[in-house]
């Protein structure tokens, strides 16, 4: 088989069908970028849930007479509490925040909405426990044993927070990879009309060919590879447009919230590992929607 003869014919199909094939390359780009933006999202959730399942606490908020009037935990009321949480066998730890340094760590976490934080006071945030429990998935053994108790004013599980939070993001991802599957059923019908039209005017040259002797996988070889490189090029583009989504996007938009820990960032390795699958991917649909295509609608 004479490689340049194939690569020449694919070459030639590419162009002779510019229209569709920039289609159907286009298509394959949104499809893979919607899938790679996907993925991307599941990893940032995967390295956000794992940061947060070590340090995940539940707080003890305290009454605003305690907040307001003993910033250092240092009267009765407030060091009998904290020697209860201290000395409780489900507790690992406690650590005491002041108001002021709820507020410090408030402007730490919204730096990048500074509208917000021209709204938020000390006296608006309570002081707290931060308590690291032995079992963090039994957070009631703390609510059920101090809610009510005095100078407990409310207890807040940060759990609860953030399964919301992985909710929502779930809820992201998932129409992510609904619109991308929408997508790609688009795409495969592009390269199956693409392959069609292909071989359809290029009949008379493929019939020659087979009357000369050439074997049903030589003619069609350049079908198929059509295929792959359209393929093949919508994924590098979609590639391109991850990397540029996280510098003009992600970067500016998040740079504050990734900045402030509250979400593990997404980084050039995320996108590295993520790639390698977009371009198998898109090989592999190219490859076996062509092939089908051949075998079910064109005999030659």
């Amino acid at each position: 088989m004479r490689a340049s003869f194939v690569f020449s014919e694919v070459l030639t199909g590419l162009r002779r069908n510019v229209t569709m094939t920039v289609a159907m390359i286009l298509t394959t780009m949104i499809s893979l970028a919607l899938l790679g933006g996907g993925l991307l999202v599941v990893r940032m959730i995967d390295k956000t849930q794992a940061v947060y399942e070590e340090e995940v606490d539940v707080n003890v908020n305290l009454t605003d007479d305690i907040s307001a009037n003993d910033k250092t935990c240092s009267q009765e009321l407030c060091t009998g509490l904290r020697e209860r949480l201290e000395n409780d066998p489900a507790v690992v730890s406690v650590g005491f925040e002041s108001r002021d340094q709820a507020l410090v760590r408030f402007k730490r976490i919204f730096e990048a909405q500074p509208e917000l934080l021209k709204l938020v006071r000390a006296s608006s945030l309570p002081a707290s426990f931060n308590v690291r429990l032995v079992n963090p998935d039994r957070p009631e053994v703390i609510t059920q044993t101090y809610a009510g108790s005095v100078g407990v004013d409310s207890i807040v599980d940060e759990s609860e927070f953030l399964e919301r939070l992985f909710n929502a993001f779930n809820g992201v991802r998932n129409l992510t990879f609904a619109i991308a599957l929408v997508q790609a059923v688009a795409a495969l019908l592009l390269i199956s009309n693409t392959v069609q039209v292909s071989a359809f005017t290029r009949r008379t040259e493929v019939n020659i060919m087979r009357l000369v002797g050439a074997t049903r996988w030589y003619t069609q070889l350049p079908f198929l590879l059509e295929a792959v490189v359209a393929g093949v090029i919508g994924a590098v583009l979609a590639i391109g447009l991850l990397v540029g989504a996280k510098v003009w996007f992600l970067d500016t938009v998040l740079g504050g919230v990734f900045a402030s820990g509250v979400l593990s960032p997404i980084d050039g390795l995320d996108i590295l590992l993520v790639s390698p699958w977009l371009l198998l991917t898109s090989i592999g649909i190219s490859a076996i929607t062509g092939y089908v295509t051949l075998r079910l609608y064109v005999r030659q």
